[in-house]
């Protein structure tokens, strides 16, 4: 891992943690496994029974609600713009959500990968296309944007 703005190939848990405000139940990136300056990075969320939702989503058939799979490509995104934007924003909120579709079911046991590559960026807004995948499957997608809030 680089020490300079946008040199960062990847990031574990606890560097992760110091780019987002989000903690346990609601962080939904466990590890960034590539980030390409600040174009596009690869986060990853390991999806164990244990998690809350599971308990009523649903109990016999235990579904990664896909509003969650959205909301990890927004942290996934967020993470990226913490990492390469100088001096860091103080914070980076989800603004917008297009497009999503979701394409299958993900189940506990399943590495969901969140593939973020930036549409473009305009003062304090980016724009991002996600993919979700599992061992290579487009699950979900979806286009969406982001705040920076610098003061």
């Amino acid at each position: 891992m680089g020490d300079t703005p946008g040199s960062l190939d990847s990031a574990e848990i606890l560097e992760i943690l110091t780019y987002l405000p989000h903690r346990y139940p609601f962080l939904l990136v466990d590890r960034i496994i590539e980030m390409k300056g600040d174009e596009s990075c690869i986060g990853i969320k390991n999806v164990t029974y244990n998690e809350p939702q599971f308990t009523g989503h649903f109990p016999r058939r235990p579904i990664m609600p896909g509003v969650l799979m959205i909301e990890g490509m927004a942290q996934t995104a967020g993470a990226l713009c913490a990492r390469t934007v100088t001096p860091r924003p103080k914070a980076v909120y989800f603004m917008t959500i297009d497009k999503a579709k979701f394409r299958k079911p993900v189940i506990p046991g399943d590495v969901l990968e969140y593939h973020m590559t930036k549409l473009k960026s305009r003062l304090n807004m980016w724009w991002f296309r996600g993919e979700a995948k599992v061992s290579g499957a487009l699950v979900a997608e979806a286009e969406i944007a982001a705040m920076l809030v610098r003061d």
